[in-house]
């Protein structure tokens, strides 16, 4: 399954430093693609962040799931809502330690 890309454009205007554009002019004659990527860079970046900060602080249902285990929670779900998308022979088993985050699990 691929990533599915919006072929719509919008107009955004944007105001920006004159020391900026200046800026922008020498390195990329296409502002409109500088500041593209610029910005999905900006996206990526700031969704690892989030990313990140929800793993060092799991939502309480996370934790409830982590506790319960992933095996089990497989387990729990109806046959047709996605637990034959749950392949428990890959991946490496952990478990939420609060003291520690996310470690290998032993078990």
């Amino acid at each position: 399954m691929g990533v599915r890309k919006d072929t719509t454009t919008a107009r955004v205007t944007v105001t920006l430093p004159g020391d900026v554009v200046r800026d922008i002019d020498q390195i990329e004659k296409n502002r409109s693609r500088f500041i593209l990527e610029a910005v999905r860079h900006e996206i990526r970046h700031r969704r690892r962040q989030e990313l990140l900060r929800s793993l060092q602080h799991p939502h309480p249902e996370t934790a409830e799931l982590a506790e319960l285990g992933l095996a089990e929670w497989a387990r729990q779900l109806p046959p047709d809502d996605g637990a034959p998308l749950v392949d428990l022979e890959r991946g490496t088993p952990v478990r939420w330690a609060p003291d520690r985050g996310w470690t290998e699990d032993d078990a």
